[in-house]
């Protein structure tokens, strides 16, 4: 996917959030990007939509259900949530959804910092193999890939890479 097509799908996410957030009557959202690749993709839809409030950055990496497995990267920030979250209408953004784990994860943390209102989840890939029933609300681009990861790679420019499973 060329730097062109990553802009169109970022330009189709913030439209389609446009409309569902004018529908919902919803202007004090707050948007919080998952590390790495979802961050960059807040960063970016976070302008797009011309939110006041700050940026939210999330660190999911002591949430992970493999956490005693891996064990911790040894360069893992915190996460930053420079608001309030209890009672508050969230976007909540990542870089391609798979498994749903992530996702999972990013939840446990956000209700660590209080009880939303709603949270709507934007992803830019939406892949198959999922493993938990987490649906994205915001979808960039849905694809089938057999044998094959994704990552998005930046943050500037944003760009995909396919390669297979090590």
């Amino acid at each position: 996917m060329s730097i062109n097509e990553i802009d169109m799908l970022l330009n189709s996410m913030a439209s389609y959030l446009n409309k569902k957030l004018e529908f919902q009557q919803r202007n004090d959202v707050l948007m919080i990007g998952i590390h790495t690749g979802g961050v960059w993709v807040a960063e970016r839809l976070h302008a797009m939509l011309k939110l006041t409030a700050p940026l939210g950055h999330l660190n999911i990496a002591f949430y992970r259900d493999d956490f005693s497995r891996i064990g911790l990267h040894p360069h893992v920030k915190p996460s930053s949530l420079p608001f309030e979250v209890e009672n508050r209408h969230i976007i909540l953004v990542d870089d391609v959804l798979h498994t749903g784990r992530t996702i999972r994860a990013a939840l446990n943390e956000i209700f660590d910092y209080g009880r939303p209102a709603s949270v709507t989840l934007a992803v830019l890939i939406e892949r198959n193999g999922r493993e938990l029933p987490i649906q994205p609300d915001v979808i960039g681009c849905s694809l089938c890939l057999r044998d094959k990861h994704i990552k998005l790679c930046g943050p500037d420019p944003l760009y995909l890479e396919y390669k297979n499973p090590t």
